[in-house]
């Protein structure tokens, strides 16, 4: 049966274009430049790793909020095309500062459509966490959700998303402001690795410090572990910034641990949450109870 209406996203779900395109979600691109030469992020895994490989060779990236005009485009665009409602997800309010231009295209556009209606979801998810809360979504649109049922959905368990990660290179966060010149500078000296996670308000925070990747990677291992309880059909999702070989490692731990787990995908950062945090980061995203440090 045919929906009335459709879920569109953002690049920020760092989910790959081939998925977006087989289930035909559109998604609004941020930008990002590298020595003053601009770029939208087209969500491509080759894109990701060329990246990831010139900012591991030295190149700075930084990026740029979507502006209203870019907005009113975008969503215009679907209304003229579909003529449907449309969900809307992107990243945690919070961590976003495009969030206020979202929303007042889509207030021009009520005026101009009266009929459409476009519901702007805070995820109060990041990164892979809204990846995969798009991916649930579109599980229920197929399955044949209404509208309502699936906001409904969402705003029921966007709760449950739980995001882990760790970074490699505390300097990254520095730039950002997450972190102080001197603690960057004595945590890199002393190799301390945070461990992060996402709580409800969606911002980000420091569960604990820990010395050395490989530790820091079986702290969030062990963080799952005592979680999850019984993962049986279970699925997860880790985005990486070209550190495969610990994503490799966090899924066949897990795996060893739970046989009976779903699915581990394994994909790309974003290369605007990238921007961020560097090369190296590794996060890893499921549902559960209830997001706890």
């Amino acid at each position: 049966m045919e929906q009335n209406y459709l879920i569109a996203t953002a690049s920020t779900c760092d989910l790959t274009n081939d998925y977006l395109a087989e289930h035909n979600i559109p998604f609004i691109k941020y930008s990002y430049a590298i020595d003053e030469t601009v770029y939208y992020d087209d969500c491509s895994e080759a894109t990701r790793q060329d990246i990831y490989r010139k900012m591991r060779n030295g190149a700075l990236l930084t990026t740029s909020a979507i502006n209203t005009y870019a907005y009113r485009e975008f969503f215009e665009g679907l209304i003229e095309k579909e003529n449907k409602n449309i969900v809307f997800l992107d990243m945690s309010k919070a961590l976003s500062a495009s969030h206020k231009f979202a929303e007042e295209a889509i207030e021009e556009l009520k005026k101009k459509y009266p009929a459409i209606t476009i519901n702007y979801v805070d995820t109060c998810c990041v990164s892979g966490g809204l990846g995969f809360l798009v991916m649930n979504a579109v599980k229920n649109y197929e399955a044949g959700f209404t509208y309502e049922q699936n906001l409904k959905w969402i705003e029921d368990n966007k709760f449950r998303i739980a995001h882990r990660f760790t970074v490699d290179d505390l300097n990254y966060l520095k730039r950002g402001g997450r972190v102080s010149n001197s603690a960057a500078l004595v945590g890199t000296l002393l190799n301390i690795k945070p461990v992060l996670y996402v709580p409800n308000e969606g911002t980000l925070l420091v569960s604990s410090k820990v010395r050395g990747r490989k530790k820091a990677l079986n702290t969030i291992i062990d963080s799952i572990i005592e979680e999850i309880g019984r993962p049986d059909n279970m699925e997860f999702l880790i985005n990486h910034a070209d550190c495969l070989e610990d994503a490799e490692y966090v899924k066949n731990k897990l795996m060893e641990k739970f046989p009976s787990i779903k699915s581990i995908k394994i994909q790309g950062l974003g290369v605007v949450i990238g921007a961020h945090c560097g090369p190296g980061l590794f996060a890893i995203f499921y549902m559960c109870e209830g997001r706890t440090p």
